[in-house]
């Protein structure tokens, strides 16, 4: 027995390594920068848009502090103004630097859809929500209301609602919210009821769970990616709404201008590529473009994450 012990011993004295032969290292563990999985999340579309949604996020942030003039200063006597040192994006009809009229009318265009988005996603996203927990009639009741009101022309409604009460910020924000409530609340429902049949909600239902943490705990953060790209959608659409009511004198009104006004102004200077009727449908071309790439990214890599989940 002793033997047998002291033969075991000696192999493993013999087994290690000299104490001066290099060890073997233990692989290290390199944590990926947030630009790779930034790369990783989006494609190069969707880097782009990303890009431009945030350049236009932070303008109208950051737009009237970097403006090389007031908004409405007149600056120059030269209308329509070509490309120079002084106006880098010309002069609009009045003689005004248009790169801080731009400046300035970001703060609007994007602000007011943003606020507008924010607020049609928020209430179309509760009310689909309750119509799909709900019983049958609550969800009848809802869904008729909704139908009714998406069946009237966003344009037309807003067009009576500003002819009926004036135009207004306040006003915009309430008549552009208004009409994308319903569009907002039928793919929220329709995204919601499709939750509602699934085992894991089934099971909620089984333990006695409420009402209220099915829909907040089971059913909205499932809905969360096709909702951003319905909400991009969204921004889009008002975006392009209130440029269009603008440019038919019933948005923004003067002083203050957003990016449809200022296409309005200066029409005039059409015929001659004038730098003040080019620029603001260039930056309203811009923006629609970065948010669609931006919302097709990540739609894209939803529809891979709920794949790679089955």
């Amino acid at each position: 027995m002793n033997r047998n012990v002291s033969s075991h011993a000696t192999t493993m004295l013999y087994e290690q390594p000299p104490a001066d032969a290099p060890q073997e290292q233990a692989p290290v563990v390199v944590k990926r920068g947030a630009l790779k999985r930034l790369v990783d999340r989006f494609s190069v579309l969707g880097l782009i848009g990303l890009f431009i949604v945030v350049f236009w996020l932070a303008v109208a942030f950051v737009g009237p502090v970097i403006a090389p003039y007031k908004g409405g200063a007149f600056t120059s006597t030269e209308v329509f103004g070509s490309y120079s040192p002084a106006h880098l994006l010309g002069t609009d009809y009045l003689g005004r630097d248009m790169l801080s009229r731009i400046l300035y009318g970001t703060q609007y265009t994007v602000g007011l859809a943003l606020a507008s988005t924010v607020a049609a996603s928020v209430i179309g996203t509760f009310f689909g929500l309750i119509a799909a927990v709900s019983g049958r009639w609550v969800d009848e009741v809802l869904s008729r209301l909704f139908d009714a009101l998406i069946s009237i022309p966003s344009k037309i409604l807003a067009l009576v609602v500003i002819a009926a009460f004036g135009s207004s910020i306040p006003m915009l924000m309430m008549v552009a919210a208004l009409a994308y409530i319903p569009g907002a609340f039928r793919i929220s429902r329709s995204l919601a009821v499709n939750i509602m049949t699934l085992e894991y909600v089934q099971v909620a239902k089984a333990r006695g769970e409420k009402l209220f943490y099915i829909a907040r705990v089971e059913v909205l953060p499932n809905m969360i990616h096709p909702m951003l790209a319905d909400f991009g959608l969204r921004f889009v659409f008002i975006v392009l709404l209130l440029s269009g009511l603008s440019f038919l004198g019933l948005g923004v009104q003067p002083p203050n201008a957003d990016w449809g006004s200022l296409v309005r102004e200066n029409i005039g200077g059409l015929s001659e590529g004038a730098p003040a009727v080019l620029m603001p449908a260039v930056a309203i071309a811009t923006l629609t473009v970065g948010v669609n790439l931006l919302i097709d990214s990540l739609r894209r890599h939803g529809a891979r994450s709920h794949g790679g989940a089955q």
